[in-house]
Order: C-alpha cells, then sequence, then structure tokens
C-alpha cells in the first residue's frame, strides 16, 4: 500500500510512504539531464529535466518509485490493484506505467503541463520484462501549486484535481473524495459542548475534537488521517522545521511490523519515507530513522550517467554516554 502527501505551509514539500511486503533493492538515485530516456512507445527525451528520487535500477534504467525534478514537480506511484493498463490508442502517446514518472517529470514545469501532457498520454500494457510485469499503480503529481490524482480505468487515463494533497490505494480517487466528506466534524480545538441544554460539560481530556478520527490502517482510513493531520499541520518557516514536520505526519500513517498481515501471509511495514523540498531528497528506512539527504547539486544535473547512492540499512545510533 502506501501513503503520499503534498504541504505547502510556508514552503512546499512532498512526500510519501513506501508500505511494501517485500524487500526493496531501492537506492536514490539522480538522473542527469542527457541521460537519454528511450521509451518503450518509441517517444525518446534525449535532454529533460534532471531527477532525483528512489529507484531500482534494473538493466541501467531507473525505475522510479517516487522523485521530483529541478524545478520542483514530485511524482509517486503508489498501489491501485484497481487499475486497468490499455494498449492500442491511436492518437495518445503509449508510456508504459514504469515509464510515467520519467515522462512526466522529464518533460513538465509544473502540475499544469503535467495535465496537458497526460491528457494526451494512454498508460499501455507493456511491462518492463518478461520477469517483471507491470505493478498496478496510481500516481499523486503536486507541486507548490496543487496536486493531481491520475488513474487508469476501463476507459483510460482520467487525471483528477487534488483538492486534499493526499492519495493511499484503493478505491479509487473520487470514492476518497466523498468519504472524507463525513469527517467534516473533526477539530484539533477544544471541544465545546453542544447538548444537555444548561448543564456544562467538559471532556476529560485533551484531543476529544477529533474523536471519530480513523485509526486503522485501511487506505479510506489512513486518507481521512493523514488529510486531517495535514491540514491541522503547524510548522516553523523554515525548511528543517517543514521537513520534520511532514515525516511527523507520515509517521503517523505509517506501517509497524506485524500490525498489518497479507492475505498470503506476509508482513508489510513502512520500508521507507521520504520528503522532497527544495532540490533535497529526505529519506529515513525503516531500519534507520535517521534522516538522510542527497541533493540535487548543479554540477550532478549534467551528464549521460545515472548517480547511485545505497539506501542506509544498519541503525545509525548518537550516544551519549
Amino acid at each position: 500500500m502506501c501513503t503520499s502527501i503534498s504541504m505547502n505551509s510556508g514552503g512546499f514539500c512532498f512526500g510519501r510512504n513506501m508500505d511494501i511486503e517485500f524487500s526493496l533493492p531501492a537506492q536514490t538515485v539522480i538522473t542527469p539531464r542527457n541521460y537519454p530516456f528511450s521509451f518503450r512507445g518509441g517517444e525518446v527525451l534525449g535532454e529533460h529535466y534532471a531527477l532525483v528520487g528512489t529507484a531500482v535500477v534494473q538493466k541501467g534504467y531507473p525505475l522510479y518509485c517516487d522523485a521530483m525534478n529541478e524545478v520542483g514537480l514530485c511524482m509517486a506511484g503508489l498501489s491501485f490493484p484497481d487499475s486497468v493498463y490499455l494498449r492500442g490508442v491511436k492518437d495518445k502517446k503509449q508510456i508504459a506505467p514504469f515509464e510515467l514518472i520519467p515522462w512526466v517529470l522529464g518533460s513538465c514545469a509544473d502540475i499544469s503541463q503535467a495535465a496537458v501532457l497526460l491528457s494526451n498520454t494512454e498508460i499501455a500494457d507493456i511491462p518492463f520484462s518478461d520477469k517483471m510485469p507491470n505493478t498496478p499503480l496510481h500516481w499523486h503529481i503536486a507541486d507548490k501549486n496543487g496536486s493531481l490524482t491520475a488513474e487508469c480505468t476501463a476507459e483510460g487515463l482520467v487525471v483528477y484535481q487534488n483538492q486534499v494533497g493526499v492519495l493511499t490505494n484503493n478505491p479509487p480517487f473520487p470514492f476518497h473524495a466523498e468519504n472524507v466528506r463525513q469527517y467534516v466534524n473533526l477539530t484539533a480545538d477544544y471541544p465545546q459542548s453542544r447538548f444537555f441544554g444548561r448543564y456544562e460539560l467538559k471532556p476529560f481530556g485533551r484531543g476529544f475534537g477529533a474523536v471519530g478520527l480513523p485509526g486503522d490502517f485501511s487506505p479510506p482510513s489512513r486518507f481521512v488521517r493523514a488529510a486531517f493531520l495535514k491540514h491541522t499541520s503547524v510548522c516553523g518557516e523554515d525548511d528543517d522545521s517543514r521537513i520534520m514536520q511532514l515525516f511527523h505526519v507520515l509517521d503517523n500513517v505509517a506501517m509497524p511490523r506485524g500490525s498489518v498481515i497479507t492475505d498470503d501471509g506476509r508482513e508489510e511495514l513502512t520500508a521507507y519515507s521520504c520528503c522532497m523540498s527544495g532540490n533535497v531528497y529526505y529519506y529515513k528506512t525503516y531500519i534507520d530513522s535517521a534522516v538522510c539527504a542527497v541533493e540535487l547539486k548543479n554540477e550532478l544535473r549534467c551528464g549521460t550517467e545515472l548517480v547511485c547512492y545505497p539506501m542506509s540499512d544498519k541503525m545509525q545510533l548518537r550516544r551519549l554516554n
């Protein structure tokens, strides 16, 4: 499963939890402007925006889970078993699911350009290889101006304006946009008594304004919980405060090992969480909660070769005595 969040509180940042039930051989990968993207449908991006994000590199190709380009457009792919990949829409560009992140982030500077590009794009059912079939996904695309959700249905690729700025998994996005309306009563404020006539009642603790906020790990519950925490979030205007605040919000929809068991008996957990802000990709892993950072520096934006940084797989411990 997974959760992604777009926040704009004194500055823009975008992040996600990667929830998965198997080991993911991922790295933080910079794709420079001149790395040649040759797409299976015949399109070629010889020169494009530079990207940084988490990817599994196969045969020299970055299979991005999420990424940010050098002008601040961000994108993440999340599990979406309801997806329907098509093939054969002749008047649209044919892009495989694993190609969509570089296709959008390599070409577009903002969500407006992304919406136009996607209106002329079809997600083609073309696997990376015989041994690597397509993963059913939908996508969260965001910048400082807003968010989009892109989903593949039997009717083709549909792009929604995502005013909540949150995405999880099944059901399709219109369900989540409607379901969140059931929680309009939630508040971070100290609640006032609204019944019992003239009797004055006070809650016996703090936090009662959010009674009814779902706490389970299902996609609809994580969507509502992430939306509530995002929209009540308060942080300083400096970058560090904003980045750590997003990590704290993501922690509240993360999956500890053993809390979610799949139908085939495997343990799903949050393998990593990331935050993208100001040309820096921040992440922490399930094993190592220390935040690591990879900057998309100017000298790394040009070139033709991928620049890869293995993700931390050992706990960093600061001993004080």
